[in-house]
């Protein structure tokens, strides 16, 4: 997938659990493919979607800092964004490593989409659609706790927060 498609799905997916997380998770959904250019660099050369998109390694990493370590869910966002790439990929015809003792690749639906065709865009932003609606579905603390990216404009005219222009300026703006 193109790296856009990643940021997107690990963003968007990310927003809904945290917010403050998003800036980390996306440095994780592009770390599969970083993380070659810094192993070339120190005399490991290491191709395409081999070392870096084992999909074990990813989920070890979540599971650990979800169950064992983690500072304020940081590397926790990193690990779901890498993992998140490695899912993504799978969704193409060359898929992913599942471990690395495995010579197969793994596929997601059956690994029918090509890079930078459109079907990859219509999974990554349908992927998208689905976390913005969930969010203006279930807003946290019932749209009273701190929410940047959907505020609500008729709530904040109505408890005073913000003034009439304000509120007429901005009332159709969803993001």
């Amino acid at each position: 997938m193109k790296w856009i498609n990643h940021i997107a799905i690990a963003g968007a997916t990310t927003a809904l659990a945290n917010p403050a997380l998003v800036p980390v998770a996306l440095l994780g959904s592009t770390a599969p493919d970083w993380l070659e250019w810094v192993l070339n660099k120190f005399g490991h050369q290491v191709r395409h979607r081999t070392l870096t998109h084992i999909m074990l390694y990813w989920i070890g990493a979540l599971a650990f800092t979800l169950l064992v370590w983690d500072f304020h869910g940081i590397l926790a966002a990193f690990a779901w964004g890498g993992l998140s790439h490695v899912l993504a990929d799978s969704f193409t015809v060359t898929g992913v490593p599942f471990s690395p003792f495995s010579d197969r690749r793994f596929h997601l639906f059956g690994g029918r989409l090509r890079t930078g065709d459109n079907g990859e865009y219509m999974v990554a932003w349908g992927i998208v659609g689905v976390c913005v609606v969930l969010a203006m579905l279930f807003k946290p603390h019932g749209g009273a706790g701190w929410y940047p990216f959907f505020p609500d404009w008729s709530g904040m005219y109505q408890d005073g927060v913000v003034d009439a222009k304000e509120w007429k300026d901005n009332r159709l703006k969803f993001f």
